[in-house]
């Protein structure tokens, strides 16, 4: 995991966070001091349009609608977003309370930074866990001269 990671990259990681994982470490920080958020909007569940891209076209297209949660807060003027895919309002708002925390550069900013680097790594390793299944249905084919 790289040394500082772009705002982006931290929502994305905080989204895929379990459940547990990340609404403990919120209610750990809040616990030694971390100030308590403003809620600017208060976990919404919604939903959002899924676009995918056709992989050999390469066209994009909609695929349907996806279930998410949404939530902002503002922590001493910084402000901090996250949205997670389903239902669970209480995540999302643990998630927005660590993204304005790193983006305040709190000293917490490197436990959140170790959150995000468990769950780039378990990314990381299901997604080749993946290609190791897909592997064995390669066909090689042999060239014809």
């Amino acid at each position: 995991m790289p040394d500082t990671l772009t705002r982006e990259r931290r929502c994305e990681l905080l989204a895929a966070a379990g459940h547990e994982e990340i609404v403990t470490l919120a209610e750990r920080l809040l616990a030694d001091g971390v100030p308590r958020p403003t809620v600017v909007q208060a976990p919404e569940v919604g939903m959002v349009v899924l676009q995918v891209r056709e992989p050999v076209e390469e066209t994009r297209f909609y695929l349907g609608e996806v279930l998410v949660t949404e939530c902002s807060v503002e922590l001493d003027g910084v402000p901090g977003w996250c949205m997670r895919s389903g239902d669970d309002r209480i995540a999302a708002l643990a998630g927005a309370l660590l993204d304005a925390v790193a983006a305040a550069g709190l000293p917490a900013l490197t436990d959140i930074d170790a959150l995000c680097a468990a769950v780039a790594e378990r990314q990381a390793a299901e997604e080749a866990a993946e290609w190791a299944d897909i592997q064995a249905t390669t066909v090689a084919f042999e060239e014809l001269t």
